[in-house]
């Protein structure tokens, strides 16, 4: 009897180290756990939302990504400008390069409800100084651009501040959903 027990621990004793291990690299590699604090990406996140973050091979525009800041605060928001590119927005519609380009993730009931304008008239210049958006950074906004402290307020990010991309919300149950 000694002798199965001591031969099923080793073989669970195997199983949990490994579990221990692929939970380990999904972590530190693959997928991340976050909590939302804020409303600045409302509708698309809620207060306490719990989502998965993916690494992230090529940042393109409006993926919402997750970074940290120089004091190591998580940040949620959504990339609007790319390296070398040249924004605006006028009359809340983005342009880049001065080409119009729809943000189709805002056609929802919290912004039409709202009225007036969503997203404030600027320029990159006006915020930064800079014509373009320098290379190896991002302009991001938040969803929720009447309540949120984004790339307005603090400029285009660095990449190396980026951990990943929002893949989905877990928690709560009635909540999950895949990001978009």
């Amino acid at each position: 009897m000694k002798k199965y027990w001591k031969e099923n621990l080793k073989g669970w004793l195997k199983a949990a180290l490994f579990a221990s291990v692929a939970v380990a690299i999904m972590k530190s590699f693959l997928f991340l756990p976050v909590a939302i604090e804020g409303s600045s990406m409302f509708p698309t996140f809620q207060q306490n939302d719990q989502i998965i973050v993916g690494t992230i091979h090529q940042i393109e525009r409006f993926d919402v990504i997750v970074f940290r800041d120089d004091v190591n605060r998580t940040f949620v928001k959504r990339v609007i400008g790319l390296p070398g590119e040249s924004i605006r927005y006028e009359n809340d519609q983005l342009f880049v390069n001065d080409q119009p380009v729809k943000e189709s993730f805002l056609n929802n009931d919290y912004v039409e409800k709202a009225g007036g304008v969503w997203t404030s008239n600027f320029t990159l210049e006006s915020l930064t100084g800079e014509a373009v958006i320098p290379e190896g950074h991002y302009f991001v906004l938040g969803d929720n651009r009447r309540l949120s402290h984004d790339s307005r307020y603090y400029g285009p990010i660095p990449a190396e501040m980026i951990v990943g991309e929002a893949i989905m919300v877990y928690y709560p149950l009635p909540r999950i959903s895949v990001v978009n």
